[in-house]
């Protein structure tokens, strides 16, 4: 990531703590929690190593390459998965946004900004912006919801005020990746 190595630092501890977050997520006993939870730790965790500041690290040409194929595939594989409908369509855009980013990384390497804003990284702000202000709006705890033989306890992995709460950090934090490329 172009930029600053503070903004950079807090972006990679964010990001990895969401994804080990998603990480103990995934043994929900809902096999869709675990399924989008997969898809997130995965977000989180390359969100994490693409955020490194370049004057630390500068990421050779193969990793932003592997980059694009991980989380082109994964938009692939979250395109298939959007014919039964669910909480995918979000999961796509930041698949999308991550390959296009490392494909962005490609093509110009070093580089630190452009004389305006591309079409396709406008409308990625655009969206995860709306994202950010529409996912905040719905940030309220969840009640528990009661079982056959009364109020069921839910596990911390289960809650979706947190599983809410890690898709907003996730979509900041894309929010301040593409304000840098």
């Amino acid at each position: 990531m172009h930029g600053p190595s503070s903004p950079g630092w807090l972006l990679v501890a964010l990001c990895t703590a969401t994804g080990a977050y998603c990480l103990l997520r995934m043994r929900s006993a809902v096999e869709e929690q675990r399924r989008a939870a997969g898809g997130e730790a995965l977000m989180g965790f390359g969100m994490a190593a693409m955020a490194v500041p370049t004057t630390v690290a500068a990421p050779p040409r193969w990793a932003l390459i592997a980059y694009v194929v991980v989380f082109g595939g994964a938009a692939v594989r979250t395109l298939w998965a959007a014919r039964s409908g669910g909480h995918h369509l979000h999961h796509l855009v930041g698949a999308f946004a991550m390959a296009y980013m490392a494909a962005a990384m490609v093509s110009s390497p070093g580089h630190h900004g452009h004389s305006g804003i591309a079409p396709v990284t406008g409308a990625l702000l655009l969206y995860f912006a709306m994202y950010v202000l529409w996912s905040g709006a719905r940030l309220v705890p969840v009640a528990a919801t009661a079982g056959a033989g009364g109020a069921r306890l839910v596990g911390w992995g289960d809650r979706q005020e947190l599983a809410r709460a890690c898709r907003l950090s996730m979509a900041i934090a894309m929010l301040a990746m593409l304000l840098t490329l």
